[in-house]
């Protein structure tokens, strides 16, 4: 008895190790690891020409399979092997399984055409409601016009918010936690937009938990992308409890090699989750090769123009929606085409 008690005792402290081992950041040593199986990380925020928002992407009235499948095709053609999506809770809360499905037929289209997945949980940008059902219409010439936050005020307004993200993140990561078609896990994305600033800190501090709890095999981040002091307190949580370092950049090519030389101090791989503006001088000519030579991961903003109208700037609508002489953001039209052929047979050669 004293034996089996004892060998008992032992399993359950290994079993209690293992857990405790999943449920904390991962040492520097092993995000490097994972780091140098991936290769070089290169793909786009992604969002199919035909969805103004995540909510319009993923709902089962509108979940454009063929288009997506056609544009990712576009993506595998470039040399793109990432692409960085963003979710909503609305769609788990309205439709758990429905949506756990359909995230699991994204991932399917998506792996045949060997990309794999970052998805994204929160963000604090753009449009305060949101709702399921029918989204809006874009408004001419105005960027993201129709992109919404996540939760967005509704966490102030509402008690029951938090009890409902937490079932959804920890349902979201527990069904998907060993699925290598996942590349990884960003669980706020700019924390602190849109006025939010410090109060976006405590559910910052609970999805973390929350991913913790869980234990996924995939490693979890959350990007900086703003020094203002406003932000001081949410950078630091965001790279003390990142597994990997990931960040936004819509600067020149000074500013960004300075971004990068900054957080490589911290000791962990790398991966820019935001870049690319054209009007900014953040272009693939000048930024994509620099993250190349650095062995950053290369994640751009925009792939084909559509719904959600980013070849506008942020802070220059165009009233009567004619296309600009130069995009912002994007790559390719609806028809296949690119805005710019030089633009295109440069990011072939770069990255195949």
């Amino acid at each position: 008895m004293k034996k089996k008690s004892f060998l008992l005792i032992a399993a359950m402290m290994s079993f209690l190790n293992i857990v405790s081992a999943q449920n904390t950041r991962w040492t520097e040593a092993k995000a490097k690891e994972w780091y140098a199986q991936q290769g070089w990380l290169r793909g786009c925020n992604f969002q199919p020409s035909t969805a103004i928002n995540q909510l319009e992407m993923f709902q089962a009235e509108t979940f454009d399979t063929a288009t997506i499948n056609k544009e990712l095709g576009w993506a595998q053609n470039l040399g793109f092997n990432v692409m960085r999506v963003y979710l909503h809770h609305l769609l788990w809360t309205s439709d758990k399984e429905g949506f756990k499905k359909r995230l699991n037929t994204y991932l399917t289209i998506s792996t045949n055409h060997k990309i794999k997945t970052l998805f994204v949980f929160f963000d604090d940008c753009w449009n305060d409601t949101a709702w399921v059902g029918t989204q809006p219409a874009p408004k001419p010439g105005v960027h993201n016009s129709g992109w919404v936050r996540d939760p967005g005020t509704m966490l102030y307004r509402y008690p029951d918010t938090l009890k409902a993200l937490e079932a959804y993140v920890k349902d979201i990561l527990s069904t998907f936690k060993n699925d290598k078609r996942i590349l990884m896990w960003d669980l706020y994305n700019e924390p602190g937009n849109s006025g939010q600033f410090q109060k976006s800190l405590p559910l910052l501090k609970k999805v973390f938990q929350w991913a913790r709890e869980v234990g996924p095999s995939q490693p979890v981040t959350a990007g900086v992308w703003s020094d203002g002091p406003n932000f001081k307190e949410l950078n630091i949580f965001q790279l003390e409890n990142s597994d990997i370092i990931t960040y936004h950049n819509y600067s020149y090519i000074d500013n960004h090699k300075y971004n990068i030389d900054t957080l490589r101090k911290y000791g962990r791989p790398l991966i820019c989750t935001e870049y690319m503006a054209r009007r900014n001088g953040s272009l693939f000519q000048v930024i994509t090769p620099l993250l190349k030579k650095e062995n950053v991961g290369a994640i751009n903003w925009g792939f084909v123009s559509g719904k959600t109208n980013t070849i506008f700037a942020w802070d220059t609508p165009i009233k009567d929606g004619k296309e600009p002489t130069l995009w912002f953001h994007d790559i390719y039209r609806k028809d296949g085409t690119a805005f710019s052929e030089y633009e295109v047979e440069f990011l072939k050669q770069l990255l195949h």
